[in-house]
């Protein structure tokens, strides 16, 4: 599974966004409607299908605690973890302190990044992907270079 698109939505006064249909038909029947929802990296929010969940949570729960640097990324990677389930109406309820950290608040922006789907503060996002194509062509290159797959022009 993997997927495609960006998406915006508005946030209610719930904290609730309605899954874009365009979404909603790339999720896996295993996932059943359930996700997890998380901090993610540069200040976004990482919304996990529960079956992609399950995943990831196994490789973070066959890190050494007794080692500082494992324990505390296990620490910090389950803080604020918070199961949410597609309502009737294909909305999620979105945790008041997750979108504070996101800085949240009437319009998100879902971007697809591999298995799990990235929620955003637009400003933010576009302030992250600001790159010219110069600097995108040497990032591709450095790690996409000694890669196989077919170039994209």
């Amino acid at each position: 599974m993997g997927f495609l698109g960006e998406h915006e939505c508005k946030v209610d006064a719930k904290g609730r966004i309605k899954v874009p249909a365009g979404i909603k038909k790339q999720l896996s029947p295993s996932a059943n409607g359930r996700f997890v929802i998380n901090r993610g990296f540069e200040q976004c929010l990482v919304l996990y299908p529960f079956d992609e969940w399950e995943k990831v949570k196994a490789k973070v729960d066959r890190l050494n605690t007794f080692k500082k640097k494992e324990r505390n990324f296990v620490r910090y990677f389950y803080r604020g973890a918070t199961e949410i389930i597609l309502d009737a109406t294909d909305r999620l309820n979105l945790p008041k302190h997750l979108l504070d950290y996101a800085k949240i608040e009437k319009m998100a922006l879902l971007t697809s990044t591999k298995n799990v789907i990235e929620i955003w503060n637009k400003d933010l996002y576009e302030s992250e992907m600001a790159m010219d194509s110069d600097i995108y062509a040497e990032l591709a290159e450095e790690v996409m270079g000694d890669d196989d797959t077919p170039n994209p022009n």
